[in-house]
Parts: structure tokens; sequence; C-alpha cells
């Protein structure tokens, strides 16, 4: 997943183009672009891998200047890209998945395109999705054809000469807010982008809806549909604290998960902690419901340590578990501990760093609580786990049955009241080397969040996409 950012000032846009982008950099980790309009379209590209979006972008706001312009913090592909086509130059930032990139590329290929934007020696996505739009004969067009070939979900921001054009996946899978400063706008994936820069979230896209937005005010060009199925991991995990969705608190909806975790866990503790950033709001949920004091023995090194999930290689999220967090033995030793999270992707934090240090400096009990439900199934709509033997339930089901599972083997394993479950995780416990493990079940989970389950995206953990 990525995120995007654009605005529409009356004067010079770019320290606000600055720091809206900014505020979405727990969304990616590779690449970061901005791209302004003044006379032309003005474009900047950074590798963030190393280093802050910050100290890579701080040099661009006395070099770039316009009233309009686009950012994106992106998990891979540089972008925005800028391609020309019949209806006039434009540049291009999306966030999501294009599932099936290869055969549309063979497609474009063959009647006689070609691709200039690689990324790590591959065909840019983002590209992708541009020459298709320009296959028509402006950018609405463009769009709607590119929702109707497309498999998996991409939202996207396009500028322009008419200023910018915001579209949400067709399913809603992704988000994209709009924001009112005055005579300001902007449009954001996250509302959190939007309270220090001065803006109001006043509209959010919906599925397939396509806006214009310019000095004028916004425009819709393409009516929105009815069916939703937003991402229910943005709440869970993937989302900043301080954003809301569907006018659903992410702060919010991560107590009540952790609320959920303590009923009926009749765990004794000493303490309850979360994993620095996401899990902590999952603690405090807990903490209030049990009564069980909140405290921290693990502290996070600094925001230049960002998420272990995101990056693309295990090795790099290997090493940004072990240096992020570090122990504090005065608070550690002989206590038993309730430790919440968001969840048990690979596994990478909690088996090699998190649990390792807190009985390395003498816990006595180490309890582990997770929000959301085993992930089952690599997601096809965003970028983040790839394939099925990353997964550590699916490693856990391979120890079981002793070979890789059939498709129509997995449901026992999904149904948090089956026998096949309770081995997976108890499989899944003696791997990361926990005293005890308990999952939030996917009913609590939809519960959490308060929206109709048939308006979530539950497909990493059902596999079905209802």
């Amino acid at each position: 997943m990525s995120g995007l950012f654009g605005v529409i000032s009356k004067g010079n846009c770019t320290e606000t183009l600055f720091y809206g982008t900014d505020y979405h950099s727990h969304l990616g980790t590779q690449r970061a672009g901005l791209a302004v309009l003044n006379r032309k379209i003005q474009r900047s590209i950074h590798d963030i891998s190393t280093s802050q979006f910050k100290s890579k972008f701080i040099d661009e706001l006395s070099k770039i200047k316009g009233a309009m312009g686009i950012g994106v913090i992106s998990d891979r592909d540089p972008q925005p890209i800028i391609i020309s086509s019949s209806f006039g130059t434009f540049a291009l930032a999306t966030s999501g998945l294009l599932e099936n990139k290869k055969s549309l590329a063979k497609e474009i290929m063959a009647q006689g395109g070609s691709f200039s934007e690689l990324s790590s020696g591959q065909i840019n996505p983002v590209e992708v999705a541009g020459k298709i739009i320009a296959q028509k004969d402006d950018i609405v067009a463009g769009v709607e054809y590119l929702f109707n070939k497309v498999k998996g979900a991409i939202s996207l921001l396009i500028l322009n000469k008419e200023g910018i054009y915001a579209a949400r996946d067709y399913f809603g899978r992704t988000t994209l807010i709009i924001g009112r400063k005055g005579r300001n706008l902007a449009v954001a994936s996250e509302t959190s982008a939007f309270p220090n820069l001065g803006f109001k979230p006043f509209k959010e896209l919906l599925p397939g809806e396509v806006v214009l937005l310019n000095k004028k005010g916004w425009e819709e060009k393409r009516k929105g549909g009815k069916k939703t199925k937003i991402c229910a991991f943005l709440w869970v995990y993937t989302g900043c604290p301080a954003s809301s969705y569907e006018g659903i608190s992410v702060e919010a909806v991560r107590e009540r998960c952790g609320a959920n975790l303590a009923k009926g866990d009749n765990i004794k503790a000493d303490l309850v902690t979360g994993i620095p950033d996401s899990g902590i709001a999952h603690a405090l949920g807990y903490a209030q419901a049990s009564g069980i004091p909140y405290r921290r023995p693990l502290i996070k090194y600094t925001d230049g340590y960002g998420r272990s999930y995101t990056p693309p290689s295990q090795k790099t999220r290997d090493r940004v578990a072990k240096m992020k967090l570090i122990p504090i033995k005065e608070i550690i030793a002989g206590k038993r501990i309730i430790i919440c999270d968001d969840s048990i992707v690979r596994g990478t934090q909690l088996r090699n760093q998190a649990i390792q240090k807190l009985w390395k400096y003498g816990a006595k009990e180490v309890h582990v609580r997770i929000a959301c439900p085993p992930l089952m199934f690599p997601c096809p709509f965003c970028l983040s786990t790839r394939t099925k033997k990353e997964l550590a339930a699916r490693r856990a089901i391979r120890k079981i049955l002793g070979r890789k599972a059939r498709r129509s083997e997995i449901d026992q394993f999904v149904d948090e009241n089956s026998l096949g479950y309770k081995k997976m995780v108890e499989s899944i416990r003696k791997e990361i080397g926990a005293t005890s493990l308990k999952y939030q079940s996917i009913k609590q989970m939809v519960n959490a969040i308060g929206l109709p389950k048939n308006k979530l995206c539950l497909y990493c953990w059902t596999g079905k996409d209802e």
C-alpha cells in the first residue's frame, strides 16, 4: 500500500504538499515523489529506504513551485510518473496493487507500446496504469477503462492543467478523503494529514468515484458505487492512529480490539504492553478492560526505524525489528507480561526480537494477544504479503499436516472453534516462544470496527471476496 496526497492552493502549494505527503510515511518505505504544476509539470523522486522523506525532500521546497501538486509515499515503485497522451501531459500516482501487471504490459507492447519507467529492472506498474489511461480520449474515460481491466485494486491521483483528478478503487478497498481549508482543497489517503495543515475532511470518495479538484472547487466526474469492500487491516494495523475511515476512528477501533482480547482472558499478569507503534492502542484497550496496568518494557527508538512489516526483504525486516526496540530490564525482570500486537504476519518481530528480548531480560511469563485473526492468504489487492509460505499460520498448518495444505482444507483452520485452529495456534505459540497465545476472532474484529461484515474486505483471513 502507498499513501497519496494532493493539494490545490491559492498560492504556492509546495510546503503544504511536502508536509501532507510526509504524513503518509507509515504507508511506504521505498520511494517517494512530488509533482507540481506551474507552466509545466515539475517532478522529483527519491529513494527513502535508508532515510526519511523529510531529509530527502526538504531542499525541493525552494526549487519546485506551483499552485497545485500531488505527492506519494510508495511501498515499492518510483512515482509519480509523467505520461504524454492525446489529451495532454499528466502526472500519475497510485496506491494499491495491479495484480495482472504482466498481462496488461504484454497487451500494450503487442499494440506497439513501450515502457521506460523501470523499477528494479521490472516494468513499473504505475506506468502500466498510465499507458492504459492514455489509450482513451480523456482522463475520466481512461480511468474507467483502467478500472474495468485491472485485477487487484488501484486508487490514484492525476495532475494536469485541469487540476487534480482523484479516483478511489472500484470496490473502495483503499481510501481517498477530500479536505477543505477556506478555498484550498486537499485529497489524502489518510485524514491524519489534515489537522495540523488546517484542513477539515468533508467528503470520502465512494468506490469507483472520480472527482476533479481545482481552483473552482470540486466536481464529480464519475459516480461512485454503493458496494464497498474496505480493507479491515486499515483499522487494525495499516492506518495512522489519528485517521478515520468511513467516519470510524482507527485508535478507537484498536482500543475496542484490545478490550475484546481481555474479555474472558483469565491470565494473571503484572503488566500489559504493546509493540510500538500500532500495538500500543490494542494494549491500552486490554489494560482498560482488564484493570492490569499498562507499562512500557520495550521502547521504540525514534521514528527513524519504520515498520518491520513493510520492507520487501526479510533481511531488512529482521534488522528493523532488532534495532528499533530497546528493552528496559527494570520493568521486565520477574514480571508476568501480556504483550499485545496488531497481527502475526511472518512472525518476524515477535519471534526474533520482542519475545526474545523479554525472556533475555528476565520476564517470568510472556502472554501474547493478537488483535487480528491468523492471516491465511496473501493480499491480492494491496502490496503486502505476496506468498502463502511467508505466513506464520501457513507454516503451522504445514507442520500439522506434514505437507502443503489444499485449498479445501484451509476452512477448518479458519474456524476458531475447530480442533485444527487450536492446533495451529499452539504451533505458532511454540514457534514464537510465548507462554500463551490468543487471537481475536473474525467476528470480534468486525464488531470492533463497527461496519457490516459485507462492507469489509476479509480476504487475508478467509480467502473469500464475498
